[in-house]
């Protein structure tokens, strides 16, 4: 559980700089009457997520945290299992983006997650998996006017009820 503390602490700060050097391409402060650039929330959250993680390792190295004290496993077999079931949710999610659009995806996904991995109820599964992707939709695509990929041409009628309530 140690090693796992600071090697996951690691690999996300490495992300962190990564991400905070991705986002100095477009703009990171506030443009003069147009609001905040577009690498202004990647960049703070990416610096936010970094003093985090530098964070973590200060607390592993003075040994203050119940996992930098752990001998135990990382994971152990329960672990590793919902490592996979999840990894390879989110494989077949990414797949499905081009097929059923991001929306369709993400229903998928959530009655994956909800049903077979959370045991929830068809009921709340259902709901949940119908009302997020369309709550999504009207954020990203009425409110903030980012288009998000729509899949193969079957997915069009769905899209366009939804863009008529937008319009």
């Amino acid at each position: 559980m140690r090693n796992g503390e600071i090697v996951t602490a690691g690999v996300l700060a490495l992300f962190s700089i990564y991400l905070m050097w991705k986002s100095t391409e477009l703009p990171i402060g506030f443009i003069e009457g147009r609001g905040p650039g577009g690498g202004l929330w990647p960049f703070w959250l990416s610096l936010i997520m970094l003093l985090s993680c530098g964070m973590i390792a200060f607390n592993w190295w003075r040994r203050t945290s119940p996992p930098s004290r752990s001998e135990e496993p990382f994971l152990d077999g329960y672990g590793w299992r919902m490592v996979a079931l999840v990894g390879g949710g989110l494989i077949v999610f990414v797949a499905l983006i081009e097929v059923l659009s991001m929306y369709g995806a993400i229903a998928v996904f959530l009655l994956y997650y909800l049903r077979f991995l959370g045991r929830h109820s068809w009921a709340l599964t259902l709901v949940l998996a119908l009302a997020l992707p369309i709550g999504f939709f009207f954020f990203f695509e009425g409110a903030m006017r980012i288009t998000m990929p729509s899949g193969m041409s079957f997915t069009d009628p769905v899209f366009d009820i939804l863009y008529d309530i937008i319009y």
